[in-house]
């Protein structure tokens, strides 16, 4: 799995050890961190884009995120694509949460999915709302989440 900085620039490390060393770096310079995960998608013609970001908060001081870029050809209703963006989030969640733990680091899973039902989204709130709470993360949506709406929505090809 290739993962890239914002820059570009793509990470050559696994991306457990490049979270690390970011967590390491970022507490020596005295900040504190947040972590928010969030993946978007875009279908053109029979093309299914996603990006998975990893967005670290620093308190009160911007941030930066890593970014996973993927495409498919399978073709999905709208409620099976924000399922898979959803399980995206969680399958990167889920590699880094002990590492987060560790290093006592907050985690937020965000689905770019509408709370408001008159969007086509909505059809998967609830199963994605369950999926991200009860694997125990903190789970947030529209319009709260950033990381998959605003920065996995800019990386998107």
């Amino acid at each position: 799995m290739t993962w890239k900085k914002f820059s570009g620039e793509t990470i050559k490390s696994p991306i457990l050890e490049e979270v690390e060393q970011a967590i390491e770096r970022e507490y020596n310079l005295g900040n504190k961190l947040k972590v928010c995960i969030g993946t978007d998608s875009q279908v053109k013609g029979a093309i299914t884009d996603f990006a998975t970001v990893i967005v670290f908060l620093r308190e009160k001081k911007g941030g930066f995120m890593f970014i996973h870029q993927e495409r498919t050809s399978q073709k999905m209703s709208i409620k099976e694509r924000m399922l898979s963006e959803v399980q995206k989030s969680i399958e990167c969640a889920y590699a880094l949460c002990d590492l987060l733990d560790l290093y006592d680091v907050d985690l937020e899973v965000h689905a770019d999915i509408n709370t408001n039902p008159n969007f086509k989204s909505n059809a998967a709130l609830h199963e994605a709302m369950g999926y991200i709470l009860s694997m125990g993360f903190v789970f947030k949506a529209k319009p709260e989440a950033f990381a998959s709406s605003y920065c996995a929505n800019k990386m998107v090809q």
